[in-house]
């Protein structure tokens, strides 16, 4: 079984990206290679057996040490003003890699890429309480949307935020939130209408030391992951300081850059695909029956012919689409078409993995079988598939139909 956390070789094809890109990309190969993997070797760490709060403090620090932690921030707080494109490109090489450590590098969980957005409506106040400190590994944050009954309809959030005195009590429960047992503060999207038939939400930073503040964590994904918790709120007191932005644009902070951020989503999956895929040609390679390797039967070249031209095509549109929000398109439609057809054939990678790979294939253990699991998660994280689907037709169809 296939149980090495040793980083597979990324993307065969050439980087298209810009000259900056590239030096970023084999600087981050040799952080990847020469840091990160034996961290991981040291500490047995794999794609299901987690690293500790401390060990992810030491990858955070080292990734900004070198200049990759804090890469998606505006420029002024020291991002390195990639385009999308680039952006796609460098995160696409961060999980081709293998690395169990790939969600950490640029702290996608629970760092910058979860502030850089807010730092255009946080106060003076709050840059200094909540964004610098991410931005500089010194916390870690999460963002805090989904409840029991408010998954795909957001708007439909039931905690509340009570304004009472100089400040708001809270009171619910967020469920399914990436990277709540390692925060420090989160991000709470609350409902701040008095009338109940009236959706009115609103952003809160909340620190996790705050009394009423509870994480409910010990469960697993599918994908065998512990880094997914509930928050529970139980009059949980904050200042009014820690509003964020306007009253009643909690939603608009949080989904402001969902057209980007869905497409961003897609190089996860296409590099974890490519994993799978070299992953299979080389079992295809090493494993013999009948007297020769399995990659001569035409039954297993079809299906790497079939995963290695689905992975060119998604990988064509994600960056078709980058190219077209780079160029200042509205792309709405374009990104979900993207995340669609990227986590849907991505998943069929993988399941074609696991039939290349037959026994060893469906074997706790062997990485295709991890990735199996992960990539199915992809098709509901971040906006299900039936979610995209309506988002492209309502912007095919306009107000055709209503």
């Amino acid at each position: 079984m296939n149980t090495s956390t040793t980083a597979a070789p990324a993307a065969t094809a050439p980087c298209e990206g810009s000259d900056a890109a590239r030096g970023f990309i084999a600087r981050l190969d040799t952080f990847l290679r020469e840091e990160l993997q034996p961290l991981a070797a040291q500490h047995g760490v794999d794609h299901e057996h987690g690293a500790s709060r401390e060990l992810l403090e030491q990858v955070w620090k080292r990734s900004r040490d070198r200049g990759f932690y804090g890469m998606t921030l505006p420029e002024a707080l020291g991002g390195a003003g990639f385009s999308v494109e680039d952006h796609a490109l460098i995160k696409e090489h961060i999980y081709a890699s293998g690395s169990p450590f790939a969600p950490h590098v640029l702290g996608e969980l629970t760092g910058p890429p979860r502030v850089g957005a807010l730092a255009k409506v946080a106060t003076p106040d709050q840059m200094q309480r909540f964004i610098l400190p991410v931005a500089r590994a010194e916390k870690a944050i999460c963002f805090a949307i989904t409840e029991p009954e408010a998954g795909s309809d957001a708007g439909a959030v039931q905690t509340r935020a009570v304004r009472d005195g100089d400040g708001f009590v809270l009171d619910g429960m967020k469920r399914f939130i990436s990277g709540a047992p390692l925060c420090d503060v989160a991000v709470i999207i609350c409902s701040t209408s008095e009338d109940p038939a009236v959706r009115e939400t609103t952003a809160f930073f909340v620190e996790r030391d705050r009394p009423g503040f509870r994480i409910e964590a010990g469960y697993k994904t599918m994908a065998g992951q512990s880094h997914t918790g509930n928050i529970v709120l139980t009059g949980c007191r904050i200042p009014a300081a820690n509003q964020i932005g306007e009253r009643g644009r909690g939603l608009g902070l949080a989904l402001g850059r969902i057209t980007v951020n869905r497409l961003l989503h897609c190089p996860a999956m296409l590099g974890l695909a490519r994993l799978a895929l070299q992953d299979s040609i080389a079992h295809a390679t090493r494993r013999r029956q009948f007297g020769q390797p399995i990659g001569a039967f035409q039954a297993v070249q079809h299906h790497l012919a079939d995963m290695a031209t689905e992975l060119a095509a998604a990988r064509a549109l994600m960056l078709s689409v980058a190219r077209t929000l780079d160029a200042g398109g509205d792309g709405r439609a374009e990104a979900s078409m993207a995340k669609l057809f990227c986590s849907e054939t991505a998943f069929r990678i993988a399941d074609r993995a696991v039939q290349v790979h037959g026994g060893e294939g469906i074997v706790q253990g062997s990485r295709v079988e991890f990735l199996f699991r992960l990539l199915r998660m992809y098709r509901v994280l971040t906006g299900t598939s039936e979610i995209q689907r309506n988002t492209i037709a309502r912007e095919l169809l306009g107000h055709a139909i209503r």
